[in-house]
């Protein structure tokens, strides 16, 4: 009875995190597509409510549909290659009015049915929910400002941003050693793709200290390289989009790119991205081979330890938390953006899809979706733990990702 107390505290941490982001948002931008690609927001608002209930209601306790197609219409997302475009109208979809009173009905049903569910579902609605706070953040980071009120603390961190210390530019040394990805079913819950854990042998590699910054890759840029998709250049000025403004081009800002871009960015520098392994050894690993929770230690993550959690609208620069740094000396390997890695999303050996989801994972492995590890700014922290995986396709450009470069 105590567990399950605590997940439905944690599942109404989670519903206040995904209502106050909806919030900020117009009632006419609900039927915008700040994505091309993705759905229109009022997908998402109908999305959250739909999948608790399928999960929970449908596919687990088995119970009667009482709204048949909204829990169809609000069921899955969709991952479109760039480019490919949604063809629906504003007229398709139901009235705010509507969505809300088919999500008011499917908490009171996930509420009542909450004691009868085997933990691990609620696990899961809890962090699909957290992922999904993200996602709707990062798709709010590209909706005209016009539609969007910012809040009170929307500008906390822009001001310090600017006048941290300048970063030095250096290679860190990793030397040879295990690396010990995923987890085993005893631990307690995972994605599917997290299992099974496994060891991985790794040689020792050189690795950047920091993130590129905007600074390193505005160099790129002026030598023909792409510009990330969160700049915008007036004149003769670049500026980064934040979540409420535009700002000068912070300098020692993490830059966020696609993987593409990440991967011609590091083929410029003489250098390549880091395999899932290399990323693993740096941000987990130790000089005596015994691997952390997390890169600062076995403690769980405090906000001096990284910009993660939604502690701030924006970024932080990239020697901001020296706290978090890893035994190794990297800085900010969770935290302040999601890394890049060489890594084809895959599955490991002894992968077993969930049965009431068995699509979570399976149908990105591909050759189109790599491994992104590590943490953004909207990150909660019960995703920290080291085997969590995420994913995203080598061109997506509007994601919270960053990336480091390793030489052998």
């Amino acid at each position: 009875m105590m567990q399950l107390a605590k997940l439905k505290s944690e599942l109404d941490d989670a519903r206040f995190c995904t209502d106050r982001l909806f919030s900020l948002v117009s009632d006419e931008a609900m039927y915008e597509r700040p994505i091309p690609e993705r759905h229109r927001l009022i997908f998402y608002l109908g999305h959250l409510e739909a999948f608790d209930w399928n999960q929970i209601g449908r596919w687990t306790l088995g119970m009667p549909s009482f709204h048949e197609s909204f829990d169809q219409l609000f069921e899955a997302g969709i991952d479109p290659s760039l480019g490919n475009l949604p063809a629906d109208r504003p007229s398709d979809w139901p009235t705010i009015h509507e969505v809300h009173r088919y999500n008011a009905r499917a908490r009171e049903e996930v509420d009542r049915l909450l004691p009868t569910v085997p933990e691990c579902i609620i696990h899961m609605a809890v962090e699909h929910r957290l992922m999904h706070a993200e996602t709707n953040a990062y798709l709010l980071h590209h909706l005209d400002s016009k539609y969007k009120h910012a809040p009170a603390n929307s500008s906390k961190g822009l001001s310090s941003s600017f006048s941290e210390d300048i970063p030095k530019n250096e290679m860190m040394e990793v030397p040879e050693g295990m690396a010990t990805l995923g987890r085993e079913p005893e631990e307690g819950f995972g994605w599917d793709n997290e299992f099974l854990q496994h060891v991985v042998p790794v040689p020792a590699f050189l690795i950047s200290r920091h993130k590129v910054t905007n600074q390193q890759y505005l160099q790129f840029v002026q030598e023909g390289g792409e510009p990330s998709a969160f700049w915008v250049k007036r004149g003769d000025a670049w500026y980064v989009r934040t979540m409420f403004q535009e700002v000068p081009l912070p300098p020692f800002w993490p830059v966020y790119v696609t993987h593409r871009q990440a991967e011609a960015y590091a083929n410029w520098a003489g250098m390549t991205l880091p395999t899932e392994p290399q990323f693993h050894r740096a941000a987990f690993g130790t000089p005596s081979g015994i691997e952390q929770s997390f890169p600062w230690g076995n403690a769980a993550s405090m906000f001096q330890h990284g910009n993660v959690d939604f502690h701030a609208w924006d970024l932080a620069p990239v020697n901001a938390h020296p706290l978090g740094d890893s035994a190794f000396g990297l800085a900010q390997m969770v935290g302040n953006g999601w890394e890049w890695t060489s890594t084809v999303f895959h599955p490991f050996h002894g992968f077993s899809p969930f049965p009431t989801y068995p699509g979570y994972s399976a149908r990105f492995f591909d050759q189109d979706h790599y491994v992104v590890k590590g943490a953004g700014p909207f990150t909660s922290s019960r995703l920290l733990r080291r085997s969590f995986r995420n994913w995203f396709r080598q061109s997506y450009p509007y994601a919270h990702i960053g990336f480091r470069c390793v030489q052998s």
